[in-house]
């Protein structure tokens, strides 16, 4: 399946949901945030969100610091 991640066209092999997504992109970060097609996903819902062909995906890590 084709899908806009962050800007870039990417295949998708096995994924069916957001939860299946964040898995086959071997996303590590523990603080990280999915927007389906403009739109943010509580991750609470990641496992129940389908995705399907041609979807716009945006995924955000939180990153601490300061001065």
């Amino acid at each position: 399946m084709k899908l806009t991640i962050n800007g870039e066209n990417r295949e998708i092999l096995k994924s069916q949901n957001l939860e299946d997504l964040a898995r086959e992109l071997d996303i590590q970060a523990p603080n990280f945030a999915m927007a389906l097609n403009k739109q943010v996903i509580p991750r609470s819902k990641y496992a129940t969100t389908q995705i399907k062909e041609n979807d716009q995906v945006e995924i955000v890590h939180a990153v601490g610091g300061g001065i």
